[in-house]
């Protein structure tokens, strides 16, 4: 009977040390000491397409879903106000330049009259050496050609005048013509909208969003590493990426960030056991390239697992082998 118990014991024994073994294969996700992994969702840098003058939008050219590329018109503001002001602007270069024209003009009247002045002066200063006229005469000549002059540096003034009421105007038409331009909203990446914040008609505050913009170049998974191996982990490292959408394929990333303080994990990871360690946030990047082939499917919010291999000498593991490329053509 004994021999029995003990029989059973060992049994046990052998049970409890084969369950250990598989839960902790299953702690490093099934592939040995050299892997670890961790949850996280498909995020992408926001963009939000906001205006820079108050206005009311006049057109919106895209609805939620759709890809844009950049530089493409996204939204038209009301300029209606910056045109009258733009016309206004116009106007007064026009008035500068037609105020220079008439300033030149004097200017060369004036010196016209000083070389009157100068050439009667020396007339007169001839025949007062000889006598011929008086002091007062002399002395009035003389003050004509001061005055003339005086009237002359008067007159290039008013062109000096003119040339500044020219460069004030054509400052404002090209401010006024830059808030005309920036009155169209363009995307300033490729990407894909993701909400419509305002709505055709809406009048907006400076600053005011209109659109929600996804960077659709700029995509990566969140996830947490336990602060035993957040160590061995370092920027450019690949990450193999398992998406509950594609579990069948593995998509190729690269580690672009490691946090360099630890912090108790959020609520959103998937496991309580996970949420009670002190972890370090990591964010594996996707390849830019490989994105745009894929370009249609690329959806934040889906999650998935990143697989962090903590020596470059082991290999990929057959589950980890079925990477994603591009089609080839």
């Amino acid at each position: 009977m004994k021999q029995i118990s003990r029989k059973w014991v060992i049994i046990a024994v052998v049970v409890v040390a084969i369950v250990f073994i598989l839960w902790q294969q299953l702690k490093t996700d099934g592939y040995g000491s050299n892997f670890i992994s961790g949850n996280g969702r498909i995020e992408a840098t926001e963009i939000n397409i906001s205006t820079k003058l108050a206005g009311r939008i006049e057109k919106i050219n895209v609805d939620e879903g759709d890809f844009v590329k950049v530089g493409q018109p996204l939204v038209v503001m009301q300029t209606d106000t910056l045109q009258a002001q733009l016309n206004e602007a116009q106007a007064q270069h026009r008035q500068a330049m037609s105020d220079k024209v008439v300033a030149l003009a004097a200017v060369t009247q004036k010196e016209s009259d000083l070389d009157i002045a100068n050439k009667h002066l020396q007339r007169t200063q001839e025949l007062y050496q000889k006598g011929a006229i008086s002091v007062q005469q002399f002395d009035d000549d003389t003050a004509k050609v001061n005055s003339a002059k005086a009237v002359l540096d008067s007159a290039k003034s008013q062109v000096t005048t003119a040339d500044a009421a020219i460069e004030v105007a054509q400052a404002n038409i090209n401010e006024i013509q830059a808030n005309i331009n920036d009155s169209t909203l363009i995307a300033p990446v490729d990407g894909r909208i993701q909400y419509r914040i305002a709505q055709l008609g809406e009048v907006l505050p400076s600053g005011g969003k209109v659109l929600n913009l996804v960077n659709l170049s700029d995509v990566y998974l969140t996830f947490f590493l336990p602060e035993t191996v957040a160590g061995k982990v370092g920027i450019g490292d690949e990450v193999r990426l398992v998406l509950d959408a594609l579990p069948d394929k593995a998509i190729s990333a690269k580690i672009s960030f490691v946090s360099s303080v630890a912090q108790f994990t959020p609520k959103t990871v998937e496991t309580k056991d996970e949420r009670q360690k002190l972890m370090f946030r990591v964010k594996a990047q996707l390849d830019p390239q490989l994105l745009k082939c894929f370009i249609s499917q690329v959806k934040t919010g889906l999650p998935g697992i990143a697989w962090v291999r903590l020596d470059t000498n082991t290999p990929w593991p057959a589950g980890l082998s079925d990477v994603a490329k591009c089609p080839t053509k």
